[in-house]
């Protein structure tokens, strides 16, 4: 396993509530637990490089003022980094306005080498993106708003 690799995995695993995680692969293996000490600082033992990347940013909580119908939050399903067009040249999936179907691909989270489309939930339109091209997100964070 590449070192950058390594980082985002322990990155990954110091912002997550996990409190171990063994991985496997071939002849690499890697066991990382958080000790009693870590409950009071989660990020105690991680190298300044690691601490620096795994800063989690609060999110504050979405309340759209002129809300004409029901609100969906969809949120990330796992942590990565969020994309939100196939590619560096590519159009946006969508944008804020934009009328959406169930199923729809709304973006992309990349994990561990693997990108992971983000679908609707329902039908609806986009009233916001809540995250960022290339921004770091976590487990249950908000990534759009949906009318």
């Amino acid at each position: 396993m590449e070192f950058e690799n390594l980082l985002r995995l322990v990155d990954c695993v110091a912002a997550s509530g996990l409190d171990s995680f063994y991985y496997e692969q071939n002849e690499t293996k890697i066991k990382l637990k958080k000790g009693a000490g870590a409950a009071a600082s989660p990020k105690a033992g991680i190298p300044d490089v690691v601490r620096k990347e795994a800063a989690v940013q609060e999110q504050p909580e979405i309340r759209p003022e002129k809300a004409s119908g029901p609100v969906t939050q969809i949120k990330s399903p796992l942590v990565g980094v969020f994309y939100e067009a196939p590619g560096e040249d590519a159009q946006p999936f969508v944008s804020v306005g934009d009328r959406v179907k169930k199923g729809q691909v709304l973006g992309i989270i990349e994990a561990m080498k693997l990108m992971n489309e983000i679908e609707s939930e329902c039908d609806g339109i986009v009233k916001e993106i809540s995250v960022k091209n290339g921004e770091a997100v976590e487990y249950g964070q908000t990534l759009f708003v949906l009318e």
